[in-house]
């Protein structure tokens, strides 16, 4: 328990001293849930899963349109070979460039992004965690919700991920999430 508040002191120390440089900057950030669909080879051996995330947009001082993302998610899907039981898990995240076709101000806001990330890919069955980059690019819609900052965003990003053997992980995941900030 003492270790928990040692790190959310840090964290909000971190914050703090964040602030004054994100002064010309806008941060945005929020949660998302969604399905994640199993593309290539993976789509072989597993079905259509779950995918539940988060992340922080740094829009950059001056430009309005341009910014810095970063995103971590959880993501899991069953088995879809005969006989075979349990579930892939993939835990990553991923930095990005967003750069947004509309200005803060419209109603809906269309954003592209790309960019690449870690991921550890853990088939179950006794097989050893695969620890491997990737890299993915999409794009996502965010409407803004009455006359608050809080927006809702429907995205997607393709995403491919390295193995062990000669395939990749590749998969797409459809969110829906709310994000809130400048």
């Amino acid at each position: 328990m003492k270790r928990l508040g040692l790190v959310l002191l840090a964290v909000a120390l971190c914050v703090v001293a964040a602030r004054p440089a994100m002064a010309q900057g806008h941060l945005r950030y929020g949660v998302s849930a969604g399905l994640l669909l199993p593309m290539g080879d993976y789509n072989t051996i597993d079905k259509m899963g779950w995918v539940a995330g988060a992340g922080a947009t740094y829009w950059l001082p001056g430009t309005g349109n341009i910014g810095v993302r970063g995103d971590v998610s959880y993501s899991s899907t069953s088995h879809d070979l005969t006989g075979a039981t349990g579930s892939t898990k993939i835990v990553g995240g991923m930095a990005s460039f967003v750069y947004a076709l509309m200005p803060a101000s419209a109603p809906a806001r269309l954003m592209i992004n790309g960019g690449v990330g870690f991921y550890s890919i853990d088939v179950g069955g006794g097989a050893s965690k695969q620890n491997k980059l990737g890299f993915g690019g999409g794009a996502a819609v965010a409407f803004k919700l009455g006359t608050s900052s809080s927006r809702l965003v429907v995205g997607t990003r393709y995403t491919s991920v390295a193995s062990d053997g000669t395939s990749r992980w590749n998969f797409l995941p459809i969110t829906v999430g709310l994000s809130f900030g400048k």
